[in-house]
């Protein structure tokens, strides 16, 4: 594609095309373009059949192009091989897999999971799960108000007891970027496996499963373009080889007597029953599409638009921005609250301005607590957005408690 801004791509948007709204809830999942329809519909009009059940052609066309998609997905994140690609329905689905089929499976008492309290409830309830059912001991690896996770921190969490690590790659309310790496290095300098969600940043940047040297990682479709109800587990090899299925059914075996099954090879291991082929196309489709535009020149924009918005919160009195200071450490988030005036309040009074954001505790009540605030309001910006969209939410922001009834006290 040539040189393009969010004025130029929003034409590939049909919903964006046909609203004066202004869409801020792209961290709960975002727009899709015409491309991805198109492809997810093709397949319906095209293909549509049973993937790896049938010889006929038609079974065979929708085969390859279910396949066609995991290999998009391994050369997205730069896995070693397809193999390592597990489709699922969405982050949670791929956090509940690794939960049970690892964890369970190599977890007992007297060990440790350690889990960063920015997370998610899908990467922490999962491991409630585990921890009350084999014994082990749940640590929080604390952060600080801005979402810094230091040295000291880790100090604290890590300990030889320490077999299992899940952290999120960019939280969902405050935007920060965790250095993975080092968690990694933290993580098997323990002996311990780390489990990465990417709902958040694989949308929004490159990744590169192999140079970060996670060992299990996970995200969704819906936030990054593509439809709802495909999500991706990547994991490496070994430890997926290792680990007994999810679920248990149809397509993922290789042979079945009567009291016993011999189970599929990777990654068939872990689909069982009918796959969302249409929606594996569809993400395919919205790679191809993240690409033509560039990941990097994704990023950008995104974290132009994004201090531009940040800078022009932190100048409307009693605003207050959650995470950090630093426009570039909030990924396209901007959670905040106004004084005395409720997040729900605030939603509801934006709403009425044409702006749709989300306010609540956005699934990470701890993190929330962590921090002394019930709830937060929460605008969250994508490449598509504009200045223009910003300057109408900073100016819906501003008179928020004017509109409550407030003075300026």
């Amino acid at each position: 594609m040539a040189a393009w801004n969010a004025q130029s791509v929003r034409k590939d948007f049909v919903l964006l095309e046909n609203t004066d709204r202004v869409y801020f809830d792209n961290a709960a999942t975002s727009q899709k373009p015409q491309a991805v329809l198109d492809a997810t519909r093709e397949f319906y009009e095209k293909y549509n059949a049973n993937v790896l059940r049938g010889l006929y052609p038609l079974s065979v066309e929708a085969t390859e192009r279910y396949e066609q998609a995991r290999q998009t997905v391994r050369q997205f994140i730069h896995a070693a091989c397809p193999e390592e690609i597990i489709f699922t329905r969405n982050t949670t689905e791929s956090m509940n897999l690794v939960a049970y089929s690892y964890g369970m499976a190599n977890l007992k008492a007297g060990d440790e999971i350690v889990v960063s309290i920015l997370e998610h409830h899908s990467n922490l309830l999962p491991w409630q799960m585990v921890s009350k059912a084999t014994g082990a001991k749940l640590v929080f690896l604390e952060c600080e108000p801005d979402g810094t996770i230091s040295a000291e921190q880790m100090d604290a969490a890590f300990s030889e007891h320490t077999k299992l690590v899940a952290v999120t790659q960019v939280s969902n309310v405050l935007g920060c970027v965790n250095d993975i790496p080092t968690l990694v290095k933290r993580a098997h300098d323990c002996g311990a496996v780390i489990l990465v969600d990417a709902a958040q940043s694989a949308p929004h940047m490159a990744i590169d499963v192999q140079q970060l040297g996670v060992d299990f990682l996970a995200f969704s479709g819906h936030k990054m373009l593509a439809p709802m109800g495909i999500g991706v587990l990547y994991g490496k090899r070994e430890l997926l080889e290792a680990m007994p299925p999810f679920l248990t059914g149809g397509e993922m075996i290789e042979s079945v007597s009567r009291y016993d099954a011999i189970y599929a090879e990777l990654p068939h291991k872990f689909e069982a029953g009918t796959v969302n082929a249409a929606g594996a196309v569809g993400l395919a489709a919205a790679i191809q599409y993240l690409n033509t535009l560039g990941m990097e020149n994704v990023h950008r924009a995104e974290q132009e638009l994004t201090a531009y918005l940040i800078k022009g919160m932190q100048s409307i009195p009693h605003v207050h921005l959650l995470g950090s200071a630093r426009p570039d450490n909030h990924t396209g988030i901007a959670s905040f609250t106004v004084d005395r005036v409720h997040p729900h309040d605030i939603s509801e009074i934006l709403s009425s301005d044409g702006i749709d954001i989300r306010a609540g505790h956005h699934c990470a009540q701890p993190l929330h607590q962590h921090l002394g605030i019930p709830s937060t309001a929460r605008a969250s910006v994508m490449f598509y957005n504009t200045v223009a969209e910003v300057d109408r939410f900073l100016e819906s922001v501003a008179n928020v408690r004017k509109r409550m009834g407030f003075g300026d006290e």
